[in-house]
């Protein structure tokens, strides 16, 4: 099998599904996950943040997220973190506010607002209360359940909850379309995955128009040093944020001060901002700020 770029990895993942060329793919991910009845899925999208500019690879402070807009108006941003960057929670919704209110334009009404949709798909554990992989989150009334508004929409796609269902055999990809797309996340690295995905392909005229664009993306010398370069930042910066993790609990109750300030010391002086030093640390970010004066 030729090697193909892990898309887990949000230069790759963006270069498959938010291409302009490959909005078919972008849509049938779409209604998969947004499980849309058959009168109103989307039949047509404008990818609107298509452009991958080369100085945002080395930066890892920056989102290579997709942005798109359906035929209807609904704004809907998808995001792939392979690493918990923690304040997850509040991190999407700064970003759904963010695209929420950036269509209001001078004269519009608040009513001409469209739904707005944000789509997290994590490599990492993060909703604890279920084992389920997909979950879904509106505004609701607290105690009779009836909903306030539909225009906020978040989704959360664990695909390590899903892995663990793969493992278990308790997964049908011939019958549920969304596990095909996100098992396709696993396919770059996973044989066994990426021969059933791919019989599938055969009946599955989406899905194979998106292994022959990830094999073309894969064999395109400049692409794959793009992807790597992005790949090294965004594992650079998880193992970063892993050994601070694994010094602070070494460290204990003695000298966890001093411990957690020389974390931050490296961290600071790696390039990592300073709100994620706070939060990896647990010094307050006047204490990180002064840090941060200091080394400069």
């Amino acid at each position: 099998m030729m090697p193909l770029m892990d898309l887990k990895v949000d230069f790759a993942f963006k270069q498959l599904f938010g291409k302009q060329g490959n909005e078919p793919i972008l849509i049938a991910f779409l209604n998969a996950t947004l499980k849309l009845p058959e009168h109103d899925r989307i039949t047509s999208i404008e990818i609107l943040n298509s452009e991958l500019e080369p100085k945002h690879l080395d930066d890892k402070k920056s989102v290579l997220d997709i942005h798109a807009r359906t035929e209807n108006g609904a704004r809907i941003n998808i995001e792939i973190q392979l690493a918990n960057r923690y304040d997850m929670e509040k991190r999407t919704l700064y970003y759904w506010s963010r695209i929420y209110s950036g269509q209001l334009n001078e004269g519009m009404g608040y009513k001409e607002l469209a739904k707005t949709i944000t789509i997290n798909i994590l490599n990492f554990r993060f909703v604890k209360p279920t084992e389920r992989y997909h979950t879904t989150f509106h505004l609701f009334e607290d105690e009779e359940k009836f909903l306030l508004t539909d225009v906020l929409e978040i989704h959360f796609m664990e695909i390590s909850k899903l892995m663990v269902n793969w493992r278990k055999k308790a997964l049908n990809l011939h019958e549920d379309l969304l596990v095909r797309w996100l098992l396709l996340l696993e396919a770059g690295e996973n044989e066994d995955i990426r021969r059933e995905l791919e019989a599938i392909a055969m009946q599955d005229s989406v899905m194979k128009k998106a292994f022959a664009e990830w094999e073309d993306i894969s064999r395109d010398p400049r692409a794959w040093s793009e992807y790597e370069s992005r790949r090294k930042v965004i594992l650079d910066d998880a193992a970063a944020v892993r050994e601070a993790e694994l010094r602070a609990q070494e460290a204990g109750e003695k000298g966890a001060l001093q411990a957690a300030e020389n974390i931050a010391r490296n961290l600071l002086a790696s390039g990592m901002d300073m709100e994620t030093v706070a939060q990896h640390t647990g010094l307050s970010k006047e204490k990180v700020a002064e840090m941060h004066r200091n080394i400069q």
